[in-house]
């Protein structure tokens, strides 16, 4: 199930449906092979703030969050950042959903890009190219030089990683730094 939040506005996701959003899910849930149910919450900032500060002790908002679960997981992730991200990059909101969806998807189907010596960027580039996707959040990260970073919002130039959730779980996140 794909959920917009009461707190995004038409204009944070320009005509991007949960339908759309929901077919692009199950479309990287096959590719990922990941079992079970999915959900996607798209929100704002202050709702992904909390749920970093909750589950990974910072206080900041951040694009996009994974929570695994014995079969399937969760998926947050903060419609103004993917707007702005969108914006950065020169490609559509509905395409930097889609990253964003394919990157906690792999995260769900147990992919870490901070331990696993390029696994999951070489996988994400793979299917980010088959699914016809711009460039994926790793490869990004990686080729952005310093001045991006320093010409970067605030809210993107945080340097994206992944954290693991005390015993109930485990929260990922990834954004540009």
């Amino acid at each position: 199930m794909v959920i917009f939040e009461k707190a995004v506005s038409a204009a944070s996701v320009l005509g991007v449906t949960p339908a759309q959003i929901q077919r692009f899910v199950r479309q990287a849930q096959t590719l990922a092979k990941v079992k079970g149910e999915v959900d996607v919450l798209i929100s704002g900032n202050q709702r992904l703030r909390g749920l970093n500060r909750r589950f990974r002790r910072k206080n900041k908002p951040t694009d996009v969050l994974s929570f695994p679960r014995p079969s399937g997981g969760d998926i947050a992730i903060s419609a103004q950042i993917a707007r702005d991200n969108a914006r950065l990059y020169g490609h559509s909101i509905a395409d930097e959903l889609k990253i964003l969806v394919l990157h906690g998807m792999l995260h769900l189907a147990g992919y870490d890009h901070e331990s696993d010596h390029g696994r999951m960027a070489l996988v994400e580039s793979r299917l980010r190219a088959r699914l016809k996707l711009p460039a994926s959040l790793i490869d990004r990260t990686h080729s952005r030089g310093q001045s991006a970073r320093a010409t970067a919002p605030a809210a993107i130039a945080t340097k994206k990683i992944t954290a693991r959730r005390p015993k109930a779980g485990a929260a990922r996140r990834r954004s540009p730094q």
